[in-house]
């Protein structure tokens, strides 16, 4: 993760399904949902081939403005900037477009795990033995 720095940006684009929308009226829409974890998956992106061996990622935070509605079968793209790391924190501002106008925004924080020790917790919760 020593290489993840201020500035680092990426985007992705997917088809808005049917699975992703909800519905307005007599149309379907992209939902909020859908938008949230469009940017998680965005950010995701980003930081994922700078890990180390044993690292991983989980989301800590997503504070998301969904400002216009994406009909189905309409193509939405999420661009992603990482713009502050704090040791493990890295904080993302991000922006969602569809194919006429920017549709969302969201300030995204992720933070960076020893997967050993957060699948050793996950497994004590899992097994009732956890404190």
């Amino acid at each position: 993760m020593d290489t993840l720095k201020p500035g680092m940006k990426t985007e992705l684009e997917w088809e808005v399904t049917e699975a992703l929308t909800t519905k307005r009226g007599d149309y379907r829409v992209f939902s909020t949902p859908s938008m949230t974890s469009f940017v998680e998956m965005t950010a995701h992106k980003l930081v994922e081939p700078h890990l180390k061996a044993g690292q991983g990622q989980v989301g800590l935070q997503v504070n998301i403005r969904h400002m216009a509605p994406t009909p189905i079968g309409k193509k939405v793209r999420c661009e992603a900037e990482l713009v502050a790391v704090d040791r493990r924190k890295l904080t993302f501002k991000c922006k969602v477009f569809d194919e006429v106008e920017q549709v969302g925004e969201a300030e995204h924080d992720r933070y960076v795990i020893d997967l050993d020790k957060y699948m050793a917790k996950l497994k004590a919760k899992v097994e009732g033995t956890a404190r």
